[in-house]
């Protein structure tokens, strides 16, 4: 018998694998003078600079990015096309009211569509096909969880959630164990790469300029300091999401959060009857550690969780490589939930870097005075929430009064993370809190464990 070769480590994610690394683009040729500088060619980056030159074709743009288009989070993460409010709406209801909260869900759910739209405006096959989101319970603590979060779910407007107790929801997917799920219709399923490749293609056909291997050292109002020159612009958008800490003067405001995934080999028509995944529908669980996961258009399973979450001293990793320990703890995972996948073989595994806020909420603004916008901090929910941030910050900069310049997250800013080792002591502490609970709820415990309740509160997640 052949040996089963190991899966590809790295190499930036499956995604960019699949397709092809892109063709490098030129590096900032010196000193430039434009309208609007963006910093990060990723999701954040390139739909900003969509909007604002559909908006006013005669803007002067251009995106710096320090790698290749994608790079980053956009062209590594798990193809969830959401509608989450990062953070949850709960919070805005304390600051803004229940209707700005109620609002905010509104927009979320059309923005999934507006992505798909654009796709198909633009001709960006990203294997987009929307059945929505999949979350599963498989332990009394779990239930217990998921039926509270359908209650609550079912108060709001725009939601949309359906409680499917077992047999319905294993006839949807049929999870090992499955004791309930829920399910909503506004999320899809895509393929990151293929996205933002070809959302850099559209921006380039309008006009606007990305310069490639360029590396910003420093971001000053009006003015970017890179290795190749300096950018002046009325206007500079920090799009820089997990790689922020990087920059001068933000170590500390944004913590780098690492994401794992593998991906199996195409699975044969017989694993997939048995599983019932056929309508493009991402799926997660009610874990505190929790993964997530897709079906992908030829028939994998990629799925993904927090393997090595933090690096000490905020560092972030260039392509993708991962713990063996991490491709065990996902393989577990996946034979767990699917026995049938027991004997496919692990083609690839890689990890990306995503951007925390101190009370992991998403942002985005602009301050007038110094020019410099942002969006980003969006723990993993940023598939949707780019396209949102890109189209609020070019109403921002062009001084357009929408609705969704007036949502709740507009402007909204926290405290930076504790310096060292406090913020590696509190992101340690905190996963090895949350896997001891999931551990002690596999063993059968009925309840959510308290130590899960008190991490939340110390990290500022509840």
């Amino acid at each position: 018998m052949a040996a089963v070769p190991p899966p590809i480590n790295g190499n930036v994610s499956h995604w960019w694998q699949q397709i092809g690394a892109p063709t490098p683009r030129r590096e900032l040729p010196g000193d430039l003078s434009v309208d609007i500088a963006v910093v990060g060619a990723g999701y954040t980056g390139l739909w900003t600079a969509y909007y604002l030159k559909r908006a006013q074709p005669g803007l002067r743009i251009a995106v710096i990015e320090q790698r290749h288009a994608g790079y980053g989070a956009s062209g590594r993460n798990g193809g969830w096309l959401t509608n989450s409010v990062t953070g949850g709406r709960e919070q805005y209801v304390r600051t803004h009211g229940r209707d700005a909260a109620t609002r905010f869900q509104r927009v979320m759910n059309e923005t999934v569509d507006e992505v798909i739209n654009v796709a198909a405006a633009e001709g960006i096959d990203a294997d987009i096909k929307k059945g929505g989101e999949f979350g599963v319970a498989y332990t009394a603590a779990q239930e217990g969880r998921i039926r509270a979060f359908a209650a609550a779910e079912q108060t709001w407007a725009h939601t949309d959630l359906a409680l499917l107790e077992a047999a319905e929801a294993a006839a949807k997917i049929d999870v090992r164990g499955t004791r309930a799920a829920v399910w909503h219709p506004h999320a899809a399923r895509i393929q990151p790469a293929k996205l933002v490749a070809g959302l850099a293609a559209a921006v380039e056909r309008l006009g606007v300029e990305i310069y490639e291997r360029t590396t910003v050292d420093e971001i000053a109002p009006r003015r970017l300091r890179t290795d190749h020159g300096t950018v002046t612009a009325e206007y500079i958008v920090r799009a820089t999401e997990g790689f922020t800490a990087n920059l001068k003067g933000l170590h500390r405001l944004w913590l780098p959060m690492n994401s794992s995934l593998i991906a199996t080999e195409p699975l044969p028509p017989e694993v997939w009857e048995e599983l019932h995944w056929s309508e493009g529908e991402v799926l997660g669980d009610l874990a505190h550690v929790y993964m997530y996961a897709q079906r992908t258009a030829d028939d994998r399973i990629a799925i993904g969780g927090r393997g090595v979450p933090y690096k000490y001293g905020s560092r972030t990793d260039t392509d993708g490589r991962t713990p063996m320990s991490t491709v065990r703890t996902l393989t577990e995972i996946l034979h767990r939930f699917f026995p049938a996948t027991t004997g496919a073989r692990i083609d690839h595994v890689w990890s990306g870097v995503l951007g925390v806020p101190r009370d992991w909420s998403a942002t985005v603004g602009l301050d007038p005075r110094t020019g410099i916008a942002w969006g980003g901090g969006y723990v993993g929910t940023g598939v949707t929430s780019t396209n949102l941030a890109g189209r609020t910050i070019s109403d921002l900069i062009l001084g357009n009064e929408t609705e969704i310049t007036g949502l709740p997250w507009v402007n909204h800013r926290v405290r930076r993370w504790e310096p060292e080792p406090l913020r590696w002591i509190a992101t340690k502490g905190l996963y090895a809190a949350y896997g001891m609970a999931d551990r002690a709820e596999l063993a059968g415990r009925p309840n959510t464990s308290p130590v899960a309740h008190l991490a939340d509160v110390i990290t500022g997640r509840h």
